[in-house]
């Protein structure tokens, strides 16, 4: 039973979306003109001419503000159509607060939480209620509590015992810092003025090119006909989405209209098919190449190369989506579910002669891993986007009445097929490339800065011109919309990462981790993983790691543990919350669209995702799987670690060639964990547990089946 057009209005296409508001035609007509210009504006600054970072961060902040003002309510409770009076003085007020800093940015820069005038402590209060208010509006009220509680600190910490004791600081001293490039303009804005809405934009442009279709269709190409074809085409096109999106919700979104109805088709229960596509969507937040903008942030607390992140990132993706596969399998077994027949689904010929348009992907994680900055990364894979986009315009593949060309019926004329848009997306893309640089440097030394503003504007307009302008528009739009929650979420953040540094209670975190530690180091990891996980089901990914970057990672590295680890490891955990019951809220939103039990719904995906608990403490243990050994170890630890999460898998499913006896169950579960942990005597224990189990499994007969 396929959702309704209905059902799928009530889910947000992001967290804590559901209080978006519907605006009048010249609301959405203005609303639209400023997120287009709010793209351009930063797309601008990072690539041609570069701004004061207090200033380019503020003016972030505050038209990040004015427009998620415009665009979500006071409340998710009905209201009429068009923003209200209220809400248009805080657009024109957090303008203003941008506005003052824009003229008074000498000063600030000179007395920022040191010396400070009346006016400047007004704006501090005032645009500090203003980004709590924004974080509230697009993130939900936990991490605004959250916040809260961190300032409320700066006031009585004085009167607090023990290691909570501060010298106290006065009202001025706390809201000029926290309104400075010391707190909410800090790293965390930072990171979302520059890194993160480059890689948004460049995801805007690939869902507008209609790559996040051309996904579900490829992935239902190559697998739906499988048994619980549906479901393995989910967790593939889960893994693929990871790839332009950061949200797991998003992801769900974006996915499950079609992917849960499929699913339903072949027999998988509601609560199933729904925690199948949350799981999935939620592995997409940590693979590689974004990562979710957690990842961003990680490069830039940690001082990381972003690509370093990324790699080490892809042995823990590996892990959980062969857990995924082998779930929906094995469960695929038990109850003798069957895939769809090829006439049911998408030719495959057609999809294989699109392969092209993995070119900015490809394109993008090429440029990190040989060097270039993210800012030329990203901007490159938003010219490949663009031109792979007008490529499928030119050969018709992504329109509607697309089909397969004769000439693709056979795998040579598929070949060719392929090699002829491959040619043509390199040679206009070098083309456009080259000669912008060559134009660029041709001139720079006449025109100077006038030379790159040309440049830039020319970089904008031919491959606009080519990808069309309506659909141009459209991706710089989508661009600024799908920025707004993480420029809260940040400006958020950097509250709470301006009360760690002006009272030190970031230290005094870390004490009280090292006084876990003092017991057992173990239980410490367990106290982190906890808090992680608790932040996560409050708040975004992004929100949850930033704040356990903020005060947890310190105590780690304190405790001896790498500091890539102990960020990977906080930063897991964030993301898997997505998935835990109380407050599932990927799971909460695939069961929406199946109209599942949220539940269940909950219960099985973490089910599903079991294995994603156990990966951090495994790379706590030894740092192999986030690639930091020899690449015989890293090889080693890749293929024995996917047999354990085999193993795991039909540990918690019940059937491993057969359906497996509690007892056995247990001693496979025991296998499992002795292969995901690298190191040769614990593979070679849990290979002698699992090997002999499947054979004897086998060798009974008991309901196995062929695949």
């Amino acid at each position: 039973m396929s959702a309704t057009a209905e059902q799928v209005v009530l889910v947000p296409d992001d967290e804590f979306g559901g209080n978006k508001r519907d605006l009048r035609g010249w609301e959405t007509a203005l609303l639209a003109v400023l997120c287009v210009t709010f793209t351009l504006f930063h797309l601008f600054v990072l690539n041609v001419y570069s701004l004061e970072p207090l200033l380019f961060r503020a003016i972030h902040v505050a038209w990040g503000g004015a427009l998620g003002f415009i665009l979500y309510a006071y409340s998710q409770r009905k209201s009429a159509p068009g923003v209200p009076w209220y809400d248009w003085i805080l657009v024109a007020t957090s303008l203003a607060c941008g506005a003052y800093i824009t003229v008074e940015l000498d000063g600030l820069l000179f007395r920022a939480g040191a010396q400070w005038t009346t006016l400047d402590v007004v704006v501090g209060f005032v645009g500090t209620l203003l980004v709590l208010e924004f974080g509230r509006r697009t993130s939900g009220l936990a991490m605004v509590i959250i916040a809260g509680v961190f300032l409320l600190y700066c006031f009585v910490g004085q009167w607090m015992p023990g290691v909570l004791q501060h010298r106290g600081y006065s009202f001025g001293q706390v809201f000029t810092y926290m309104y400075s490039e010391y707190g909410m303009f800090g790293v965390t804005t930072q990171v979302s003025s520059s890194y993160i809405i480059l890689f948004v934009c460049f995801a805007a442009f690939l869902q507008v090119s209609k790559v996040g279709e051309y996904i579900n269709d490829l992935s239902n190409a190559l697998f739906g006909w499988a048994r619980g074809g549906p479901a393995k085409a989910c967790v593939a096109s889960g893994a693929l989405f990871g790839t332009i999106s950061g949200s797991a919700v998003a992801n769900v979104v974006a996915s499950g209209m079609v992917t849960i109805p499929m699913m339903r088709r072949v027999g998988y229960d509601r609560p199933t098919a729904a925690a199948i596509e949350a799981t999935s969507s939620t592995g997409g937040q940590m693979t590689p190449p974004v990562l979710g903008a957690g990842a961003f942030l990680m490069a830039e607390i940690t001082g990381i190369p972003y690509g370093e992140i990324a790699l080490a990132a892809v042995l823990p993706a590996l892990l959980f989506y062969v857990a995924c596969w082998v779930h929906v399998d094995y469960h695929a077994i038990r109850l003798g579910l069957r895939g769809l027949s090829r006439a049911e689904l998408p030719p495959l010929n057609r999809m294989l002669v699109m392969l092209y348009l993995f070119a900015p992907i490809i394109v993008l994680v090429w440029a990190l891993l040989e060097g270039y900055s993210p800012f030329r990364a990203g901007g490159l894979g938003i010219l490949v986007a663009l031109i792979a986009g007008w490529l499928s315009r030119v050969f018709r593949d992504m329109s509607d009445s697309g089909t397969v060309p004769k000439s693709a019926e056979s795998v040579l004329g598929v070949l060719s097929a392929l090699l002829l848009r491959a040619v043509v997306l390199v040679v206009a893309t070098g083309a456009l490339y080259g000669a912008t640089v060559y134009g660029f440097k041709a001139v720079s030394g006449r025109f100077g800065d006038w030379a790159g503003f040309a440049m830039a504007i020319s970089m904008i307009l031919v491959p606009a011109l080519l990808f069309g302008w309506r659909r141009t528009l459209g991706g710089l739009n989508l661009a600024a919309r799908d920025t707004i929650q993480l420029v809260a979420v940040c400006a958020v953040a950097g509250i709470i990462v301006g009360v760690v540094a002006l009272t030190g209670i970031g230290g005094r975190f870390s004490e009280l981790i090292l006084g876990i530690a003092g017991a057992n180091q173990l239980v410490a990891m367990v106290f982190v993983a906890l808090v992680a996980l608790v932040l996560g089901m409050g708040m975004p990914t992004t929100a949850a790691y930033a704040i356990g970057a903020a005060v947890l990672a310190p105590g780690l590295t304190k405790i001896g543990v790498p500091v890539l680890v102990a960020h990977m490891f906080i930063f897991y955990f964030a993301v898997i919350s997505a998935i835990t019951p109380p407050v599932a809220l990927a799971s909460f939103a695939a069961a929406g669209m199946a109209q599942a039990d949220p539940w269940k719904t909950s219960w099985m995906a973490l089910k599903m995702g079991l294995a994603t608990f156990i990966v951090p403490f495994m790379f706590y243990f030894s740092p192999i799987l986030l690639w930091k050994g020899s690449i015989a170890d890293i090889v080693q630890a890749g293929i024995t670690g996917s047999i354990g999460v085999w193993m795991l898998a039909g540990s918690t499913e019940g059937w491993f060639g057969g359906r497996l006896a509690m007892p056995l169950r247990v001693l496979l579960f025991g296998g499992a964990l002795c292969l995901m942990h690298p190191g040769t005597i614990t593979d070679l224990i849990g290979l002698g547990i699992g090997v002999p189990l499947y054979l004897w499994q086998r060798f009974r007969g008991s309901g196995a089946a062929s695949t």
